[in-house]
């Protein structure tokens, strides 16, 4: 059972399925339809599933629907909010992954005696046998621009296993070739920009149906000021890493702490939930030589604090922690047990490049450093950990 969604992705990922040799059904994922809370003019799914439909149509197989829209207010949408009203940056697109796509609709499809789910992701998966069972690994697309295995890095042994990615070894561009030459009206159609379940509609004014405007003070905080300076942990030597005991490594992991005393007011805002820790746009403060970024917020007292220039002491950071109970391996046999570690690459954003870090397993959790400082780290989005090509597990970043 596919999971056509109304794009390109997912109507060449059916047709490449077909010419495979699979028989093959298709089903759209009803995942939002209340307009309470969004703006329902700018909601496009009624548009998806006639896009689907045809796609279906055209490759002469079965088209169903399934509702999942209140399962998805429950684990997503609820979660969401809750985050972003405790100042924390969620990512639902990876949740959406691990609990509707490969969850719910795997339990729809295992329903109808499929065997696989497949998605439109640019994803691959490989097998091997290793002490007599059958282990599945999730790699990177070949398309390094469009490579999604990071919103995949949630999901387990048994997902994977039962999950398909046929655009896992196909660039973009051969994809809408494909699409173009099966004649299919989604072949030109432009990507999602938009969040997973409502489209068009962006971010801020989808939180606004919940998180109302509430003025606030913008802070700036100058990179010279001693008492960040101070704060900043110190940076100890890649060859100490592996011996440091529990509170180093939580000093080298935790982030600055603000001081709205020290700051100088330069603006307002309409609620510190709707900003994140590097962001750059939106905040309406000019007048300075660089551009300013967010470098933490205060839901509580609701102040943004910003600074000038990417290297900004306050928006830089050595390490991050993940509680025990977050960390996910996709693969069993490569955990790693308390009072072990191991060096590997890292994101923590889609789409950006993989940087070498070490990951220190103890009893409280998982230790995430740094080679080289990196910028714009918020709580609650999800670390990735790779080796290469291989996506081995991950976890959402602790405050």
């Amino acid at each position: 059972m596919v999971g056509l969604s109304g794009g390109v992705d997912s109507s060449v990922a059916a047709y490449l399925l077909q010419q495979q040799g699979y028989e093959v059904i298709a089903a759209f994922m009803k995942n939002w339809h209340d307009t309470s809370l969004t703006i329902s003019n700018q909601c496009p799914w009624t548009e998806d599933i006639d896009d689907a439909r045809m796609v279906a149509e055209q490759l002469g197989i079965p088209f169903y629907t399934f509702d999942f829209s209140e399962v998805y207010r429950k684990r997503i949408v609820d979660y969401m909010f809750k985050n972003y009203a405790a100042g924390v940056t969620p990512n639902p697109d990876v949740l959406c992954n691990r609990e509707i796509k490969f969850k719910e609709f795997l339990q729809v499809a295992e329903k109808l005696d499929a065997d696989y789910v497949a998605t439109g992701h640019y994803a691959r998966k490989s097998v091997q046998e290793i002490d007599g069972q059958e282990v599945y690994s999730l790699l990177s697309g070949v398309d390094g621009n469009k490579d999604q295995s990071y919103f995949l890095c949630q999901l387990n042994r048994y997902q994977l296993q039962k999950a398909l990615f046929p655009l896992g070894e196909l660039r973009k561009d051969e994809v809408r070739k494909m699409a173009s030459e099966q004649g299919f009206t989604t072949a030109e159609k432009k990507d999602s920009q938009g969040l997973c379940f409502v489209g068009k509609v962006r971010l801020p004014d989808f939180l606004q149906q919940q998180l109302k405007p509430k003025k606030g003070n913008i802070i700036r905080l100058e990179a010279d000021d001693p008492a960040i300076l101070k704060d900043k942990p110190s940076l100890k030597d890649p060859a100490e890493w592996n011996t440091m005991n529990d509170n180093e490594l939580d000093e080298m992991c935790s982030p600055i702490r603000f001081d709205a005393t020290r700051g100088q007011v330069v603006g307002q805002h309409d609620g510190a939930y709707y900003y994140t820790i590097g962001q750059r746009k939106g905040l309406n403060v000019g007048g300075t030589p660089q551009p300013l970024y967010v470098l933490g917020t205060d839901v509580k007292e609701n102040i943004v604090y910003v600074g000038m220039g990417q290297d900004h002491p306050a928006l830089l950071r050595k390490g991050i922690f993940v509680p025990a109970g977050e960390v996910h391996w996709i693969r069993e046999d490569l955990k790693l047990l308390p009072g072990s570690h191991v060096s590997c690459q890292l994101r923590i954003r889609y789409r950006q490049p993989l940087f070498p870090v070490r990951l220190i397993m103890r009893d409280k959790g998982l230790y995430i450093l740094f080679e080289n400082e990196q910028m714009g780290v918020a709580a609650g989005q999800f670390a990735v950990w790779y080796s290469d090509d291989e996506c081995m597990g991950a976890g959402p970043i602790s405050s």
